[in-house]
């Protein structure tokens, strides 16, 4: 352990049943640095950064904070010796305002119980103030952005005194100018507090513009530490996965001509929640063997685009049409018996049920099939698991097996069992909403020449990303969307990524057939 470390592991190991998630580590992490911890999902990341948390107790080893042995492992201690963690899946009360939910646990009193709102309201705005994270303290959580609660989650962890800060995929719903607004937060209060950040991250690119140094994890164990500086992206990938990574070649074979329109929105508008106008007159066409990207800055309409087109939205003008059939009216179990599979944006909360298991996530939609019960009422379990275990093979899923709930898999091999469930249904169409949002390098590669896959098969494919690089690599065109309104089409050889956020937030471009 030298002077320098804050934080320090010393043969550190986590079993799980069935699983060893950790596997004597021994790591040390310095006061005042940018730490990057990458690796492949289910690679222990998240489980070394939770028993610094307190969130676990470890099996074998010592975790020292500041030069003291932890002996107790609880998040309380943890918060107690300035470490503070903002989980990739956000912790927050929706009903609650931003203040509320900043003070949550420590709130201010007046006449010695009555909560002071006036005061919260105080606490969070000079917050905000004083670290750049701009919130408006009287917002109710369940009206903000994912990028306006993460702000929320790192004022909450602020607040309670953290100088040691983990931070979970912090990118991993972020746009563009979002990630490069936080990472100008990261490098000032690094330089003006001396704090330590770690960051989990998939995201190679934001390892090398943010880091000091990267630990690399691999099935348990931490296989190399390096100064950023002295590695580069196809360094780091081949370390996380053992083997070459290639993201730059794709088979975007061009062999069938695109020209049978497979999806139709013409003059589409929908409402959001709120009953505001999200979608405000879209048209566009969606050829069979294409995909068609769609980019633009988070809350601008992207969601309720693809909830208008699978039936999970009502649409309040204009028609959509797949396969030649308009969807007016229909349930999304109905616009799917079109021939419509659909990875959505928010695996939690649509994507997998996380209390069941692998098995009947991944059998959802295909469980009246006769080959899987009796009559479509009686379930035929053991043709069922055998299914879910070659999707489970096939697509790489890493965790303990097919039988434990889906919630118990990492957030990106959760996004494995929704890819897998719907790429195997074999439709002519695909909706796709962030399809490698919180995956490692190895998935990615994965699932970007699966989609590939797909679309030199003839499949058409509307793919949602905030990710710029996903959406040049994959799109044989691309729409930027702004507040409801497409503002250009482009191919992706004919401009580039900086231009494009032009149109992202709010240049017009007369659209090009």
């Amino acid at each position: 352990m030298s002077d320098q470390s804050i934080v320090s592991f010393r043969h550190v190991s986590m079993q799980f049943p069935g699983v060893l998630a950790n596997d004597d580590v021994t790591l040390d992490i310095n006061k005042g640095e940018v730490f990057a911890l990458v690796g492949e999902n289910g690679a222990g990341k998240s489980t070394l950064m939770n028993l610094l948390y307190g969130m676990n107790t470890p099996s074998a080893g010592e975790v020292y904070i500041k030069g003291g042995q932890v002996r107790h492992f609880s998040p309380g201690h943890a918060i107690s010796q300035g470490v503070g963690m903002v989980h990739q899946h956000f912790m927050l009360v929706p009903s609650f305002t931003v203040a509320q939910n900043i003070c949550l646990g420590c709130e201010p009193k007046k006449f010695g119980f009555l909560s002071d709102f006036d005061k919260m309201n105080r606490i969070a705005s000079d917050l905000s103030e004083e670290y750049g994270l701009e919130v408006d303290p009287h917002a109710r959580i369940q009206d903000l952005s994912v990028g306006l609660q993460q702000r929320v989650e790192i004022l909450k962890t602020l607040h309670r005194g953290a100088d040691i800060l983990i931070l979970d995929e912090p990118t991993a719903v972020l746009t563009p100018q979002e990630t490069d607004e936080l990472f100008s937060v990261i490098r000032r209060i690094v330089k003006e507090k001396q704090m330590t950040i770690i960051i989990i991250t998939h995201k190679l690119y934001e390892v090398m513009a943010i880091s000091d140094r990267v630990g690399v994890m691999r099935s348990g164990k931490l296989v190399s530490v390096c100064n950023t500086k002295d590695v580069n992206e196809r360094i780091l990938a081949s370390m996380m996965v053992g083997r070459e990574v290639l993201l730059d070649q794709l088979d975007k074979s061009d062999t069938h001509e695109m020209t049978e329109v497979a999806i139709h929105a013409e003059n589409l508008c929908a409402v959001d929640n709120r009953g505001l106008p999200a979608l405000r007159g879209v048209t566009f066409s969606v050829r069979k063997g294409e995909i068609l990207g769609i980019a633009g800055v988070e809350g601008n309409g992207q969601s309720e685009l693809v909830e208008a087109i699978t039936g999970m939205r009502d649409i309040t003008g204009g028609q959509v049409t797949i396969g030649g059939k308009s969807i007016a009216g229909m349930t999304p179990g109905q616009v799917r018996s079109l021939g419509v599979a659909h990875v959505p944006e928010d695996r939690l909360s649509t994507g997998v049920s996380s209390p069941a298991d692998v098995t009947d996530n991944l059998i959802v939609g295909k469980h009246r099939q006769k080959d899987f019960s009796f009559l479509g009422v009686h379930m035929k379990r053991k043709p069922i698991r055998k299914w879910a275990k070659e999707l489970f093979d096939k697509y790489d899923i890493r965790g303990a097996g097919v039988d434990v709930p889906a919630g118990s898999l990492s957030g990106g091999n959760m996004q494995k069992v929704v890819i897998a469930r719907e790429f195997s249904f074999e439709t002519p169409v695909l909706i796709i909403s962030q399809p490698t949002r919180g995956v490692d390098i190895g998935a990615m590669e994965s699932i970007h020449r699966l989609i590939m896959e797909k679309r030199n098969a003839g499949c058409a494919i509307l793919l949602v990303s905030a990710d710029l690089d996903e959406l040049f690599r994959l799109s044989d065109r691309i729409m930027t969307i702004y507040e409801g309104k497409i503002t250009g089409e482009f191919q992706p050889e004919n401009i580039t990524k900086s231009d494009i956020s032009y149109y992202m937030t709010g240049a017009q471009k007369e659209a090009e057939a």
